[in-house]
């Protein structure tokens, strides 16, 4: 039983952010995910194009 009050422990040990920094850890995670869900879309669009300029050649 040493094992689980070792867990228990561990987690009252463990400094746990606070709510501004939850949201500030929740905001930065949005603009990386909108960062590349642009940045994979262009992409996207670039491939799209060339693919259907290179089909079109033929």
């Amino acid at each position: 039983m040493s094992f689980i009050k070792d867990i228990f422990t561990l987690l009252k040990d463990t400094t746990w952010p606070t709510r501004k920094e939850s949201w500030v850890d929740f905001k930065s995670i949005m603009e990386y995910t909108a960062f590349f869900v642009v940045i994979i879309y262009i992409f996207d669009q670039l491939i799209v194009s060339g693919l259907i300029r290179f089909i079109n050649i033929f």
